[in-house]
C-alpha cells in the first residue's frame, strides 16, 4: 500500500502562525502606544488623562448606559418573541423568524440614517404625519432621534435579533419530553418554565446579553450618525475624534483598554454564573417540543411581534424606499411625485458608485471564503487538540471580539504602514481587517459545530489510511455543511456592515459601501444612500438565498468514509 505524506501538522503549525501574526501584531501596536508619549517614551499619562479628563469620562459614562440599557431591552424583547416563535402555536411563525433575519442581516449604520428620515425632529416622517394629524406648530415633534433614548432605541432595534437567534435555537432543540413529564408529575406551566425551561433556556440568554451589551458598546455608525449631531460622545466616536488632525493615537489607543477590559470581566463572570450548575440532556432520539395552545391569544401574539418588527424593518424600510423615490428624501411620495432620478444618479451620474460595488463583492467574497477556511482549521484544531498550545490558539481566534473595530483598524494602519508589511491603500489592508473582525463570531460557530461530530468518524478514515486533512475535507466537512454556510454567510453580512475599521483604512480607490454611505450622510445627500442602502440588501439577501440553495457536497459523508 502506497503510503501518503501526512503534511497536517506543518499546515496546521502554518495556521497557528497566521493567526498570531493577524491578531498579535495590530493589537500589539495598540498595547505600545497606549503606554508611551509621542517621543515613544514608556508612560502611564495616557491612562491618567482617560480617567480624569471629563472629556473622556462623560463618554464612558454614556457608553455604559447605551451597552447596559440596549442588554436589557433586547432581552425583555426577544426572549418572549423566541419562545412564542419556537414553543407557541402562534400563526406566522416561519414569517417572523423570516423578518427576524431581515432585521439581523440591515447594517445599524443603515437603520439609523432610516430613522433619521423617520424621526428627526423637523424633517422626520413620523413628525410630519403627526404635525399634519393634529395640527400642532411647525416646531413641534413626537420623536427626537437625535437624542440618548434615540441612541439607545436604534442600536436595540439592530442588536435584539442576536438575542432572539439563540434564545429561538436553544428552545427549538429543547426535549418535549422535559416538560411533558413535569407536567404528568403535576406541576402547573408556570413551576415547569421556572423548573424545567428556564433553566435550560438561561444559558443562551445570558449569552445572548452579553453578545447584545458588546455590541451596544463598540458600535460605531449608529452613534457617529445620532449621537454627534445631538452633541455627544460614546467611546467610539471619541476615540474616532482623536483621529482627526492633530491625531492623538496614544489616547486612542489607551480609550480602548476600559472596552477590552470590562470584555474579559464579562466573559468570566458569565462563566462563573454558568459553571457552577450546567444543563445537559442525557439520552436518546427525543421528539419536538410540543407547542403551547395560546387559544384566543394567538393573533394578539402575532400583532405584538409584527408591531415590534415594525421599528426594525417595516418603517426603516419604507422610509428608504420612499426616499429613493421621492424628488426629495423628507417628503412623502405620491404616484404623481415618483421618479427613477435618485436611482439613474447614483448608478450612472455619482462616480465612486461601480469602484465601491465592486470593492465590496470582492472583500465579502475573499473575507468569507479565506474566513471560514481559517476559522473551519483552527475549530479542528482546538476541538480536538491536535497540537500544544491549542487553547491559546482557540484565545487568539476570539480576542479581537473585545476590541473595537475602529481600534482595530488604528492598530492595523500602525502595523501595516510600515516595512515589510506595507499594505496601506491596498485592498488587502481591508481584507485582513475583515477577517480579523469576523473570525471570533465564524471560530465559534464552527466550533459548536465540531462538538457535534463524534471523532470517531476520522479515527476511522485515518484507520483507512486518510490523513488528517483528507478525513477533515472529505469527511467531517460535509457532516459540518450547515454550519460551514452559515458561517459563511455571516462574514459575508459582516462585511457588509462592517464600517468601524473601514472608516480609518479607506482610501479614494479601496472605499466600500458602508463607507460611501457615511460620507454621503456627512453631506446630507440622504437619496443617494437610500438607493445605496437598498441595493446593499438587495445583495446581502441575493447571497443569502444563492447559498442556502447549495446542494449536498457530492457523495455522502458515508460513501466518502467507505470510499478513503
Amino acid at each position: 500500500m502506497r503510503r501518503r505524506i501526512d503534511i497536517t501538522r506543518p499546515v496546521l503549525w502554518l495556521v497557528a502562525l497566521v493567526l498570531a501574526v493577524l491578531i498579535l501584531l495590530p493589537l500589539s501596536w495598540l498595547a505600545v502606544y497606549s503606554l508611551t508619549d509621542k517621543a515613544r517614551h514608556f508612560t502611564l499619562q495616557n491612562f491618567v488623562t482617560l480617567f480624569s479628563d471629563p472629556d473622556f469620562l462623560d463618554p464612558l459614562l454614556t457608553t455604559a448606559i447605551i451597552a447596559v440599557t440596549s442588554a436589557a431591552i433586547c432581552c425583555v424583547v426577544a426572549a418572549p418573541i423566541g419562545w412564542l416563535v419556537s414553543r407557541s402555536d402562534m400563526p406566522g411563525r416561519q414569517t417572523i423568524r423570516a423578518l427576524m433575519t431581515a432585521s439581523f442581516v440591515t447594517p445599524p449604520f443603515l437603520g439609523a440614517v432610516a430613522w433619521e428620515l423617520l424621526a428627526a425632529p423637523n424633517s422626520g416622517l413620523l413628525n410630519q404625519l403627526f404635525r399634519a394629524l393634529t395640527g400642532a406648530e411647525s416646531d413641534a415633534h413626537l420623536f427626537d432621534i437625535y437624542s440618548l433614548p434615540g441612541v439607545i432605541f436604534v442600536i436595540s432595534c439592530y442588536t435584539f435579533p442576536f438575542v432572539f437567534v439563540l434564545v429561538a435555537n436553544a428552545l427549538d432543540t429543547m426535549p418535549g419530553e422535559l416538560e411533558d413529564a413535569s407536567a404528568i408529575l403535576g406541576a402547573k406551566a408556570w413551576t415547569t418554565a421556572r423548573r424545567i425551561t428556564i433553566p435550560l433556556a438561561l444559558p443562551a440568554l445570558l449569552a445572548g446579553a452579553l453578545i447584545a451589551f458588546l455590541q451596544a458598546m463598540t458600535l460605531f455608525g449608529s452613534p457617529a450618525i445620532l449621537a454627534l449631531p445631538a452633541g455627544f460622545h460614546t467611546m467610539t466616536t471619541k476615540i474616532w475624534s482623536l483621529f482627526q488632525y492633530p491625531p492623538k493615537l496614544e489616547l486612542a489607543a489607551a480609550a480602548a483598554v476600559p472596552l477590552l477590559v470590562l470584555t474579559i470581566l464579562l466573559l468570566q463572570t458569565q462563566r462563573a454564573l454558568l459553571g457552577r450548575r450546567g444543563y445537559s440532556v442525557v439520552g436518546g432520539k427525543y421528539g419536538p417540543p410540543r407547542r403551547v395552545e395560546l387559544k384566543g391569544w394567538r393573533w394578539v401574539a402575532m400583532i405584538f411581534c409584527l408591531i415590534v418588527l415594525l421599528n426594525p424593518v417595516f418603517l426603516p424600510y419604507l422610509a428608504l424606499l420612499n426616499a429613493a423615490l421621492s424628488p426629495n428624501a423628507t417628503t412623502f411620495v405620491t404616484p404623481s411625485t415618483l421618479t427613477l432620478h435618485n436611482v439613474v444618479f447614483v448608478f450612472t451620474e455619482l462616480s465612486a458608485t461601480a469602484l465601491v460595488l465592486k470593492n465590496t463583492v470582492i472583500l465579502g467574497t475573499a473575507a468569507a471564503t479565506i474566513g471560514t477556511i481559517l476559522a473551519l482549521v483552527i475549530a479542528y484544531v482546538t476541538t480536538r487538540r491536535l497540537i500544544a498550545g491549542s487553547r491559546i490558539l482557540g484565545l487568539l481566534a476570539t480576542a479581537p471580539v473585545a476590541v473595537p473595530g475602529i481600534v482595530l483598524g488604528v492598530g492595523l494602519f500602525l502595523s501595516y504602514t510600515r516595512p515589510p508589511f506595507v499594505l496601506y491603500g491596498t485592498l488587502w489592508i481591508l481584507l485582513i481587517a475583515f477577517l480579523t473582525i469576523n473570525l471570533p463570531t465564524a471560530y465559534q460557530q464552527l466550533q459548536a459545530a465540531f462538538a457535534t461530530i463524534h471523532p470517531e468518524l476520522e479515527e476511522a478514515s485515518r484507520i483507512l489510511g486518510a490523513t488528517r486533512l483528507t478525513s477533515l475535507w472529505q469527511i467531517t466537512a460535509p457532516l459540518l455543511r450547515t454550519g460551514v454556510i452559515a458561517t459563511w454567510c455571516f462574514i459575508f453580512i459582516g462585511v457588509m456592515r462592517e464600517l468601524s475599521a473601514a472608516i480609518v483604512l479607506f482610501t479614494s480607490q479601496t472605499k466600500v459601501l458602508s463607507v460611501l454611505i457615511y460620507d454621503l450622510n456627512e453631506s446630507g445627500d440622504l437619496a443617494a444612500i437610500a438607493v445605496l442602502g437598498i441595493a446593499m440588501l438587495v445583495i446581502t439577501f441575493a447571497v443569502v438565498l444563492a447559498v442556502n440553495r447549495i446542494p449536498m457536497f457530492g457523495a455522502s459523508a458515508g460513501a466518502r468514509l467507505r470510499n478513503s
